[in-house]
C-alpha cells in the first residue's frame, strides 16, 4: 500500500507539471473562438500555421525583434555574467588578500537583496548616466549576479586543487594563464550552471525591462508578450498571438538545458579517475 501511495503521489505531481505545458501546446493551435469558448485541449481544429503566420505578420514582424533582443539580453549576458562570476569566485578561493572575507560576506548580503528592490535604484542610475531606454538599461545589471559569484567559489573549492595550480606556475605559467588554462577549465560545469541560471533569469525578466524600456523596438518577448496581452479585452485575436509567443518564448529555455547537460555529466565524474 505504501508503494502504490508514493506512485500515486508521484503521478499526481508529473501531471500537475505535465498538463500546463500541453495545455500550451495545444492551446497554440487554436484560434481565437477556441480559445474564449474552452476548447483548448480538443484534438481537432488545429490553426497552428495560422497563427505562426500572423504571429510574422503582426507590427511588421515586431515578435520576432523581441524574440532575437532577448536572445541579446539573456544569451550575451548570461554568458558574460558567468564569466565574471567564475572569475570573482576563483580570486575569492585561491588568493589571500586583506579584507577577503568581509568584502565576500557583502557578496552574500547581496544574496538576500530581492531584484525588485535594486530597479528604482537602477532607474535612478541609469537616467543619470543616460542610458535610460536603451540596450545597456537591460543589459549591463543582468551581468552582476552574487549568488552566482558564490556558487563559483563552491566550484572552485571542490574542482581545482591547490597543487594543480602551484604545478601551473612552476611551471612558469601567469596568473591569467593560470585561472584561463586551468581553472577555467577545470571549473567548466560551474560555468555553465552558472550560465543557466543567469539565462533563465534574464530571458524571463520582466520587471527591470518594464520600468528601463518605452521603445517597443527594444523589447524583450516577455514584455512584449505582457503588452499583447493587455489588448486582448479590446482585440481578442490577440489571444491567439499571446499563446503561440508563449510556446515559442519556452524553445530557448529547453534547448539550452537539454544541450548542456554534457558539462554537468563530465562535472560528474570529473573525480572518478585519479
Amino acid at each position: 500500500m505504501s508503494k502504490a501511495a508514493v506512485n500515486g503521489v508521484l503521478l499526481l505531481a508529473t501531471l500537475y507539471m505535465v498538463l500546463p505545458l500541453v495545455w500550451l501546446v495545444t492551446a497554440a493551435a487554436k484560434n481565437t473562438g477556441d480559445l474564449l469558448g474552452g476548447r483548448t485541449l480538443t484534438p481537432d481544429r488545429w490553426h497552428l500555421g495560422q497563427n505562426l503566420a500572423d504571429l510574422a505578420a503582426t507590427g511588421d514582424g515586431i515578435y520576432f525583434r523581441w524574440y532575437l533582443n532577448s536572445l541579446l539580453y539573456a544569451g550575451v549576458g548570461a554568458v558574460l555574467c558567468a564569466f565574471i562570476c567564475v572569475a570573482a569566485g576563483y580570486a575569492f578561493h585561491v588568493y589571500r588578500f586583506p579584507g577577503k572575507e568581509k568584502l565576500f560576506g557583502l557578496v552574500l548580503l547581496g544574496v538576500l537583496v530581492p531584484t525588485t528592490a535594486l530597479a528604482l535604484p537602477m532607474y535612478l542610475l541609469a537616467s543619470k548616466a543616460g542610458v535610460v531606454n536603451t540596450f545597456w538599461a537591460v543589459f549591463v545589471p543582468s551581468l552582476v549576479n552574487p549568488f552566482g559569484v558564490y556558487l563559483a567559489r563552491v566550484f572552485c573549492r571542490g574542482y581545482i586543487p591547490g597543487e594543480v595550480l602551484e604545478a601551473a606556475r612552476m611551471d612558469g605559467a601567469g596568473e591569467l594563464r593560470t585561472f584561463w588554462s586551468i581553472g577555467l577549465r577545470m571549473v567548466m560545469p560551474g560555468f555553465v550552471t552558472i550560465c543557466l541560471f543567469q539565462f533563465t533569469a534574464i530571458w524571463n525578466n520582466f520587471f527591470l525591462p518594464l520600468v528601463m524600456l518605452s521603445d517597443t523596438e527594444l523589447f524583450p518577448v516577455s514584455l512584449g508578450l505582457y503588452a499583447w496581452n493587455t489588448q486582448t479585452r479590446a482585440f481578442p485575436e490577440y489571444y491567439p498571438m499571446v499563446v503561440t509567443g508563449s510556446l515559442l518564448a519556452v524553445v530557448p529555455l529547453v534547448v539550452a538545458f537539454v544541450g548542456l547537460q554534457r558539462f554537468w555529466k563530465a562535472g560528474m565524474t570529473a573525480g572518478a579517475v585519479k
